[in-house]
């Protein structure tokens, strides 16, 4: 799950940063929390649900 918000997140700040041309801090805050949601996941590991 933390994966997967963490994927979503990534794909929005590069089409922020790519595609719209955005430079607000807003971009840079989403990436940013898409990495630390990405190492959390990956210091946790994975659990079956």
């Amino acid at each position: 799950m933390l994966f997967t918000i963490a994927a979503v997140l990534l794909v929005l700040w590069l089409l922020g940063f790519v595609v719209f041309h955005v430079s607000s801090a807003l971009i840079h805050v989403l990436l940013v929390i898409a990495i630390v949601v990405g190492l959390v996941q990956l210091f946790r590991g994975g659990r079956a649900v």
